[in-house]
């Protein structure tokens, strides 16, 4: 009999399946904003950072590393579809599994900006939710997008902070990813004197970076 529970590389996902749209998974891509002025969204955590689950609830490291070998089982699968090769890592990092994929001509599975790399991301969790009943925080990573793409926000962050300080106005950044944005806040929220927000809706949601008054 085939399984059902989780969907294959090769199966397109049915309009009526139920989503992990748990805002525990949707909202826990950004990072905490400095000020009042926050959105309540920004209250998670995609780089395995301060926020995230806690309390009782939490899963367990053995619960976690369980859904990186689903994820990674699935991904597994899409490459061979793809006829791809990449060597998979499956770990658990700062409370959350995480899925890497290493190896040349991966390029296709990042996209412009990380946008299939996102796509899959999602995919990937899906078939997580489906096999484990709970959402997940999993984070994918491809031929090291992620921690390439981090440095350059750095500097992004950085850039713009110097600005704010320089003239003392708000600086608007351009529309982000989740990921990206989350990137944004950790650098500036590092630095006095300044703060940073999110406003908009995806997928023009976008960091403004301010002085602190």
């Amino acid at each position: 009999m085939t399984d059902t529970s989780t969907p294959r590389a090769d199966q397109p996902i049915d309009d009526d399946t139920p989503v992990a749209v748990d805002d525990s998974v949707e909202l826990d891509d950004e990072d905490p904003v400095a000020g009042s002025g926050g959105d309540a969204g920004d209250s998670g955590d995609a780089d395995g950072g301060s926020g995230g689950e806690s309390g009782n609830g939490a899963p367990s490291d053995s619960e976690l590393f369980r859904q990186s070998e689903i994820a990674a089982d699935y991904v597994e699968g899409l490459l061979d579809i793809l006829d791809m090769d990449g060597d998979i890592d499956e770990l658990v990092s700062s409370g959350r599994p995480v899925v890497e994929v290493v190896g040349g001509r991966l390029q296709n599975l990042v996209g412009q900006r990380g946008s299939t790399l996102e796509a899959l991301q999602e995919l990937t969790r899906l078939a997580v939710f489906r096999q484990t009943g709970s959402p997940s925080r999993l984070l994918l990573d491809v031929g090291g997008y992620r921690a390439t793409r981090r440095k350059e926000l750095a500097a992004v962050a950085k850039n713009a902070v110097e600005k704010v300080k320089e003239y003392g106005e708000a600086v608007r950044l351009e529309p982000m990813s989740a990921f990206e944005r989350k990137c944004v806040h950790d650098v500036v929220n590092a630095i006095s004197g300044v703060e940073s927000e999110s406003e908009g809706v995806e997928p023009s949601r976008r960091v403004v970076v301010r002085p602190v008054d």
